[in-house]
């Protein structure tokens, strides 16, 4: 098939090179023209692990193109993908601002028969939204369908090529046959694709989404009971994960959930809630649940140093909201940072892949290293932030002989505490004994 994706941010960008990977025809649109520009010359522009082999395969293959141009982008097409920004809003709601201007200009473009596909996270009536905007300036048969992604960042690629579902919203019998045909490969090994009306596809992301915002949460609340009670988080999520009912994943306890989706939206649920008459309680308390964990290691470390911080350098591993990611939106790692700076603490860092997005963001205010180990040279204490594998087996030998103090305040729960005291490190944790 012939396909267009509008937008390469990580949804567009990884929508568009795995469609390729399954023989299809896809080019990718973006306003861009630096992003377009790189990307044409096989410059990936986001980091995710296994995209940059596919991407540079199908590019040198003809399958994968880029424009500026939207006229360009969707002559051809008989599927057009919209994984464009929703960012939210003062009030927490999705801005539709960049997917309606698009549809817009889609309704003056479009002289044949096509597919437009929301695939970005948007609030339910979207579909009917974009589809009065596409026909408010086209006379052809349009159908408009809700497909809304289910992508891990740091898994992105084996969750598309590989989904354990596909959610598709339509009403309309052609684009469902269509849909049907471009997913099989997809599906192959039996896994479901789900047809639904718009609504519910559009629904079913955010409901998603904030259910296992709410785990998160959930198991941090746990974790700060086993803290007052003398009782082991890792203990009581081993106990309550192998039921099947509640399963082992999103169970891990630490600083708080990040990045571009669980935050923005559980906020989009709960304004659309607020926009129906209804109070969304449970949501209410997840953000608040989420926002006190982000900066839950502050108040020990300053209990730890009596108070104050100032002048003491604190180091932190980590700087991604999750490992296998170089996005830094909401991480937690620049929440812990704002708040020792302000108690006039000093700090370096290290992240794999992270480092230039919070060049960007805090030009210079912390020091930015080359090595896990450079991060800790001389510091008073390390925050880990991300739970990154390298930094689940460090050299303690060469920690201890770099580190001014050997203190460890631990927001993943990477390391063992009875190991660290055996080594003879100070260790907090999330939920967790402090062992001395």
């Amino acid at each position: 098939m012939k396909i267009a994706v509008i937008g390469t941010g990580y949804v567009g960008l990884v929508t568009g090179t795995c469609f390729a990977e399954t023989g299809n025809t896809v080019t990718c649109v973006d306003i861009d023209v630096e992003k377009i520009k790189k990307l044409s010359n096989g410059e990936i522009t986001i980091y995710e692990p296994g995209l940059e082999k596919l991407f540079l395969r199908n590019q040198r293959e003809g399958r994968l193109k880029f424009t500026t141009s939207l006229a360009e982008g969707v002559k051809d097409a008989l599927l057009v993908f919209l994984g464009l920004p929703t960012p939210p809003g003062e009030d927490g709601s999705a801005d539709l601002s960049a997917v309606l201007k698009v549809a817009e200009e889609l309704g003056k473009i479009i002289k044949t028969y096509k597919v437009i596909v929301d695939k970005s996270t948007v609030p339910v009536g979207t579909a009917e939204k974009v589809q009065k905007a596409i026909n408010a300036n086209c006379a052809c048969e349009v159908d408009v369908v809700s497909n809304p992604e289910f992508l891990r960042e740091g898994l992105a690629v084996e969750d598309f090529m590989k989904p354990d579902r596909v959610v598709i919203g339509t009403s309309s019998e052609k684009a469902k046959k269509i849909l049907s045909d471009l997913y099989a490969p997809f599906v192959r090994q039996g896994n479901p694709v789900i047809f639904m009306d718009e609504r519910s596809a559009e629904l079913t992301k955010y409901a998603a989404n904030s259910f296992l915002a709410t785990k998160i949460s959930f198991m941090n609340e746990i974790a700060i009971l086993c803290e007052k009670l003398g009782a082991d988080v890792d203990m009581v999520r081993r106990g309550i994960g192998s039921d099947e009912r509640i399963g082992k994943r999103f169970l891990f306890p630490g600083i708080g959930y990040g990045g571009s989706c669980f935050p923005k939206d559980v906020h989009a649920l709960v304004r659309s809630a607020a926009e129906a008459n209804y109070n969304f309680k449970i949501l209410e308390a997840v953000m608040q649940v989420n926002e006190k964990q982000k900066v839950n290691l502050i108040p020990r470390i300053k209990k730890y140093f009596n108070e104050d911080l100032k002048n003491k350098k604190i180091a932190l591993w980590g700087l991604a909201f999750k490992p296998n990611t170089d996005d830094v939106r909401e991480a937690p790692a620049l929440y812990i940072i704002n708040e020792l700076l302000n108690e006039g603490a000093a700090i370096t860092a290290f992240d794999p892949e992270a480092m230039n997005n919070v060049k960007q963001i805090l030009n210079g205010k912390i020091d930015l290293t080359s090595s896990q180990y450079d991060a800790i040279k001389g510091c008073d204490a390390l925050v880990i932030a991300t739970e990154w594998s390298e930094f689940r087996t460090p050299d303690f030998e060469r920690m201890a002989s770099v580190m001014k103090n050997k203190v460890i305040f631990d927001g993943r729960n990477v390391f063992d505490p009875a190991q660290m005291k055996e080594l003879g490190f100070y260790y907090e944790s999330i939920g967790r004994r402090i062992v001395q």
